[in-house]
């Protein structure tokens, strides 16, 4: 028995061996990697002339990821012309590896030789502001002649993003009055008269609560904020708690919907230890969900002023 199994696990890692079959060779220096670098470069330096002389006349380049099985690919004057035009509509044009990324060149068998990179592509477009900031795949054949006649492209279709940038569109609805509106009036009425079994009761009990003061990932729960309200009101009588302007709620329809309320407010404080009278503004963004209760709060304000002297 020991001798079958011993017979099958050679014959297991014989099948395994002969399975492989090389097909050419992997370089991380090439003439073929200067090529695509120095078309790379001249590609988003705009340098057509320079790029013309690197790009066979039968040049295409190919969009990896579009789903059109007709697609044809841009040719070669159409690429120059478009890498004119680029550099015309975009500013702070930039292209390097990504990471420790590094290209290939890879020489097959049948004798094409191909490039493929890995780069970061940064810009901003000039009409719109759209951030172009991306990885970029891509993938190049030389001809004999050491020209570039096939570029294949993977990438985010950024292009999408500035297209629809040039139009107008809405995005929901804006409320100067709403039922939303009317809770986070009687919340802040809640806190200044020290109510605040009401004052919580409107916040879903799995709320998260977040400040400029906070970290990017950082958040608080409404245990943690009720915590951190009992050490302020030690310290702080609140006077009054007014609102500047008027809150707006906002109705949303990118992004699944849902209502926001923004609004601002001066609270008017005193410090117990002095008596001193302190105005802290502050802004805050508060999410309804479904059932009419607080899911997320936003303050936007500087406790550095409670330490006025």
């Amino acid at each position: 028995m020991k001798k079958a199994i011993i017979i099958v696990m050679v014959l297991c890692v014989s099948i395994m061996y002969s399975q492989k079959k090389k097909n050419g060779t992997v370089y991380i220096e090439h003439p073929a990697i200067d090529v695509v670098d120095a078309m790379e470069k001249a590609d988003i330096a705009g340098d057509v002339e320079k790029l013309a002389t690197l790009l066979a006349d039968d040049f295409r380049s190919r969009n990896g990821t579009t789903l059109n099985k007709n697609a044809k690919g841009t040719n070669k004057e159409d690429f120059l012309k478009w890498t004119e035009n680029r550099k015309k509509w975009v500013s702070y044009l930039s292209l390097a590896p990504h990471g420790e990324a590094y290209p290939d060149a890879i020489e097959y068998k049948d004798g094409k030789v191909w490039v493929q990179t890995w780069n970061y592509m940064k810009g901003v477009h000039d009409k719109t502001g759209v951030k172009i900031e991306m990885p970029v795949h891509s993938l190049y054949r030389l001809n004999d002649d050491h020209k570039i006649e096939l570029a294949i492209y993977y990438n985010y279709p950024i292009g999408k993003d500035i297209r629809k940038a040039f139009s107008t569109r809405t995005n929901g609805t804006i409320y100067n009055e709403h039922e939303t509106i009317n809770k986070v009036r009687r919340m802040m009425a809640a806190f200044e008269n020290m109510d605040l079994e009401k004052a919580y009761s409107y916040f879903d009990e799995k709320a998260q609560f977040n400040s400029l003061e906070m970290g990017i990932d950082e958040s608080k729960s409404l245990d943690e904020i009720k915590e951190a309200h009992a050490a302020f009101f030690k310290n702080f009588e609140i006077a009054s708690i007014d609102v500047v302007g008027y809150p707006d709620a906002l109705e949303y329809e990118i992004g699944g919907g849902g209502l926001t309320v923004q609004s601002w407010w001066n609270f008017q404080l005193i410090r117990k230890s002095d008596k001193k009278k302190l105005t802290m503004p502050a802004m805050y963004t508060h999410d309804f969900n479904d059932d009419g209760k607080i899911s997320r709060s936003i303050g936007y304000f500087s406790t550095k002023v409670l330490d006025s002297k």
